[in-house]
């Protein structure tokens, strides 16, 4: 094939936008989706489309490629099934109150019951106390308490009265007890007088206080009796008087939550409790009371509320994007609260976690950080084995404490999660958790990069109006457009291909609003794009202006003029964090007499990576294969890139470190005012490279320091040419042929380019011609040989 000057429209893909009818993104309607990702986008509907345990999502894809935003707008569009939404409570577990019960209600009625009871607690704070201080109340009390002080009295005159025949009288001593004393007439027996008595006197008072005692310790039991009788009557009275309030005030609640059974039996059990524990409405500055103030809540005794852990509004499907995803807000947590200076807790102060919120929707997290949090991973895998979220405490999973808690109930999941990540994270992951495969099924791989056709530059266009519209920047007109989709195949390294990578697009867009507001424009043009773009280069380009100034002042040696033996300027890319240049390099190979061998000096000090060693080798075999078919070579060649102080790694510089050593063999020079890259194989076919503008671009920078003139150029390999989307100084400087780009498929073009003569064409002894580049070569090295 003929060797190949390209033309100025293969160098530059210009976006014609032939199915853009609009003048700019004002009339331009925007998209509602991430263009370029149908893969992953019918990933993410597979899996929302499976309600089976394990079909889970991972989404692959390096960050800024849009993926949560394309995620967000599909499930916003998404027809959910609202019947699979729920309200979850917790409520008092009244007859083991370390394990609060949960309540499944159907959404929105989680708030609805919680008002109810609140208002039915307020009611019944007023009317409770009203209803035990009337009238009616107090007599039915006071008769009750004036029976069981008749039975007393009656009773205790009744053996005073058999103690006083008997010459005994009944006293009550300083602490309260009953005591039996002898008489002397109206006096008590003092100790003398009692001893001046005879035996059988006192022998009848002895016989007659032990036969009182008898009946006074029966009377005493009998006492006792009556007053438990006296409480339980006492009690039924509370009890009937607080169900006749509570029953007057909840009736209207059973028969509104008829329809659902868990809230009914909820209802009934309150009513008990509430019928056995009506002293928490009746002591005034009640220790309920006290804690509810100290909770920062309702006077409203605590034990009746309702937590309203998650309620889901009418129509809403909960898409939940957790952005700090730790234990506490994942699995949510137990709050403590301090009254007297004593740590309590109850079901009140249970709170939700980003997965009950989520429950019945969908959880979108990053991988990394759900692995960088303690614990977060296990207990995610585990919620999503178990299928329900369980409360347990961390630090009681994580300590030795026995501390006493809450266990409530757990709670049943059906969610799916959507884990952000990229392709590294998603291989470890797989590599050493098995279960990660069981539990995320289903992978959306995000593309980098989609094809370029009239079609997908209309789709890019109405992304750029959908950014345009959302963040209210000035509208963008025809030429703007069509300059920020040809940037998008820059980014992409390909004249066919557009960059899926939205971050980056989203920022020249904010960056070409700033521009055209600080001229004071009505609209994003192209040349405020092209502000925008110099400005972003000029803020991360020191290290390449540096680089630059070598060549400038002349510390870094190269010519781009004139003719050199064994020398070649070859061309490479650098990398910064945020940046990426190219820059030349001189090339240089010398030979001596020897075995044939070719030294790598780079690899020979360990600068040289393996990609380029191989390099060296591929274009070794084949320089044996040109020259040494018939006999050894003579020569043995010393290889470099001159002034090259760090790693040198990559295979782009194997044709022009060829073409150096070719020039070495034959004493042929090579031109200084062209470069190359480019790799070969072993037939000395060129292979394509990567960062093709950067390294045309940082040559044709370096020929303006040292000197343009017209002949000057770059040689790349012809499969790199769609890859070109060059400066638009250089694309000028081409069509005024005042720089060049060769294209070519073997080696043997450039060798034919750098002399100005044939390679040569090998006859079937192996020679080649005399006035050929091998010809003359294969000549010395005969003669050497002899």
């Amino acid at each position: 094939m003929a060797i190949e000057r390209l033309q100025t429209h293969q160098l530059y893909h210009v976006a014609k936008l032939e199915k853009l009818s609009s003048k700019s993104t004002k009339d331009l309607p925007p998209i509602d989706e991430i263009v370029g990702q149908e893969r992953a986008q019918k990933a993410v509907e597979f899996a929302m489309s499976i309600k089976e345990k394990g079909y889970n999502i991972y989404a692959i894809g390096r960050n800024g490629l849009g993926k949560r935003t394309m995620v967000l707008r599909y499930l916003n569009r998404h027809q959910h099934e609202p019947d699979a939404l729920f309200d979850w409570c917790y409520v008092a577990n009244f007859t083991e109150s370390r394990t609060p019960k949960v309540l499944k209600l159907p959404r929105g009625l989680g708030n609805q019951l919680r008002h109810d009871i609140e208002k039915l607690l307020e009611k019944l704070v007023g009317a409770i106390p009203l209803a035990f201080d009337n009238e009616l109340y107090i007599g039915r009390a006071e008769q009750l308490k004036n029976q069981l002080a008749t039975k007393q009295q009656t009773e205790l005159e009744q053996i005073t009265k058999d103690a006083k025949e008997k010459g005994i009288s009944l006293t009550i001593t300083p602490q309260g007890d009953y005591q039996f004393i002898a008489m002397n007439g109206d006096e008590m027996h003092t100790e003398s007088t009692f001893e001046a008595l005879t035996k059988e006197e006192q022998t009848y008072f002895s016989e007659a206080i032990d036969e009182l005692e008898v009946k006074l310790r029966n009377m005493v039991r009998q006492l006792s009796e009556w007053e438990e009788s006296y409480n339980e009557k006492i009690k039924k009275l509370n009890d009937e008087v607080t169900g006749e309030v509570l029953n007057h005030f909840i009736k209207k609640l059973k028969k509104d939550y008829s329809g659902y059974p868990e809230i009914k039996t909820h209802l009934e059990d309150l009513r008990k409790d509430i019928i056995d524990n009506v002293d928490i409405f009746l002591e005034e500055s009640s220790e309920q009371g006290e804690i509810a103030a100290a909770a920062l809540d309702k006077k409203l005794p605590r034990r009746y509320k309702v937590n309203v852990l998650v309620s889901h509004p009418k129509d809403c499907f909960p898409i939940v994007v957790e952005e700090n995803p730790n234990y506490h807000s994942l699995f949510g947590y137990i709050e403590n609260a301090t009254y007297k200076g004593t740590v309590f807790t109850d079901f009140s102060l249970i709170r939700s976690g980003s997965l009950h919120r989520a429950n019945g929707g969908v959880l979108l997290m990053d991988a990394i950080k759900v692995l960088e949090r303690p614990y977060v991973w296990d207990g995610l895998k585990r919620a999503l084995r178990s299928r329900q979220i369980s409360m347990t405490s961390l630090e009681r999973e994580v300590t030795l404490s026995g501390a006493i808690s809450l266990d409530p109930e757990p709670i049943p999941l059906n969610v799916k999660i959507i884990l952000f990540g990229d392709y590294r994270t998603y291989q470890l992951m797989t590599h050493y958790d098995p279960e990660f495969g069981e539990l995320f099924r289903v992978t959306a791989d995000f593309e980098d990069e989609m094809p370029r056709n009239a079609d997908s530059e209309l789709q890019y266009a109405r992304f750029i109006s959908s950014f345009v519209h959302d963040n209210n920047l000035l509208h963008c007109d025809r030429k703007a457009i069509g300059r920020i989709i040809e940037h998008s195949s820059r980014i992409a390294g390909d004249q066919n291909k557009l960059s899926l990578h939205s971050a980056h697009i989203a920022n020249l867009l904010r960056e070409s609003n700033y521009v055209a507001k600080q001229a004071n424009a009505n609209m994003i043009r192209q040349g405020h794009v092209d502000a925008a773009l110099h400005n972003q280069e000029l803020r991360v380009n020191r290290i390449q202006h540096n680089v630059m100034e070598g060549f400038l002042n002349g510390t870094t040696l190269m010519q781009t003029e004139g003719n050199a033996v064994g020398q070649v300027n070859a061309l490479s890319v650098l990398s910064t964090t945020d940046h990426m240049f190219g820059v030349p390099n001189r090339i240089t190979a010398t030979t001596c007499y020897g075995e044939g061998d070719i030294i790598d000096i780079e690899r020979s000090v360990d600068l040289g990576g393996s990609i380029h060693s191989k390099g060296v080798m591929i274009l070794t075999a084949y320089l044996h294969s040109v020259l040494g078919k018939n006999a050894k070579l003579p020569l043995t060649t010393t290889l470099t890139f001159e002034q090259s102080y760090g790693g040198v790694d990559g295979d782009s510089a194997s044709m022009a470190e060829f073409c150096a050593i070719l020039s070495a063999f034959s004493k042929q020079p090579n031109r200084q005012d062209i470069a190359i890259t480019g790799s070969m194989n072993q037939f000395g076919e060129s292979q394509p490279i990567g960062g093709v503008n950067e390294k045309i671009e940082g040559f044709f920078d370096v020929c303006t320091i040292k000197g343009r003139h017209p002949e000057q150029g770059v040689i790349i390999p012809r499969s790199n040419v769609h890859n070109l989307m060059l400066r638009h100084d250089i694309v000028n400087a081409i069509e005024k042929q005042e720089f060049h780009i060769w294209a070519i498929d073997h080696v043997t073009e450039a060798i034919e380019i750098f002399t100005g003569k044939p390679a040569g064409t090998a006859t079937e002894d192996g020679s080649y011609p005399i006035n050929s580049i091998f010809g003359i070569a294969q000549a010395k090295l005969n003669a050497m040989r002899k």
